[in-house]
This record gives C-alpha cells, sequence and structure tokens, in this order.
C-alpha cells in the first residue's frame, strides 16, 4: 500500500511564502515523476508544477518565476517553495506521484498516486 502525505499548507497574505512538502511511503520501488496539482472552488484541477525522476521541472504559466518544485529522492519527497502568493492561488493543493511497486517479470505499470490534499488560502 502507498501513501502520499502531504503538509505545509495554511493561510498567508498576498506576497508571503509558503512551503509544502508530500512524502511518499509504503511498498515502493521506485519513483517516476512527481507534481504538485490545484483545485479551486467550482474550477477544475490544473497543474501547477511537475519535477521528473531525473530533476527536470515544468511549470504553469501562472506560477512561473513564483513557485519552484524540487524532490528529494532518498527521502521520496517532493517539496514546492511557493513566494509572492496571490489570492488567486488560493486553492487545495494535492500531491501526485508515478510509482513503481515493484521491477522484473509480472510487474504491473507504473501507477498514478495522489495525496490527500492540503489548503492553501491567500488573503489580499
Amino acid at each position: 500500500q502507498v501513501q502520499l502525505v502531504e503538509s505545509g499548507g495554511g493561510l498567508v497574505q498576498a506576497g508571503g511564502s509558503l512551503r509544502l512538502s508530500c512524502r511518499a511511503s509504503g511498498s515502493i520501488f521506485s519513483i517516476n515523476a512527481m507534481g504538485w496539482y490545484r483545485q479551486a472552488p467550482g474550477k477544475q484541477r490544473e497543474l501547477v508544477a511537475g519535477i521528473t525522476s531525473g530533476g527536470r521541472t515544468n511549470y504553469a504559466d501562472s506560477v512561473k518565476g513564483r513557485f519552484t518544485i524540487s524532490r528529494d529522492n532518498a527521502k521520496n519527497t517532493v517539496y514546492l517553495q511557493m513566494n509572492s502568493l496571490k489570492p488567486e492561488d488560493t486553492a487545495v493543493y494535492y500531491c501526485n506521484a508515478d510509482i513503481y511497486l515493484c521491477s522484473g517479470y509480472g510487474c504491473p505499470p507504473s501507477g498514478d498516486f495522489w495525496g490527500q490534499g492540503t489548503q492553501v488560502t491567500v488573503s489580499s
């Protein structure tokens, strides 16, 4: 069984910073890409930032230059440093990981796993 547990959300004033963390635990062989998504009330879930196992990153245009994604492969953890926060960044932020549970003959393809979400609220 695999779990992704997020932490670091909260309430912050516009212009402030927060750092989100997400640690994957359980029966993990290896982790491919990891990422952060967010969903605001009445809106669809959207990709905020992603990072490959090799460290290549991509960002939504709306957060480029303000957010930084990073990961610690030894700890199975992904981070999202959010600076210069805006009220429109208010959303529930979800961690996502593409995980291999095992390797070799008979093992299934990698699977998509999600965290439970953490609320980020930016006040104006």
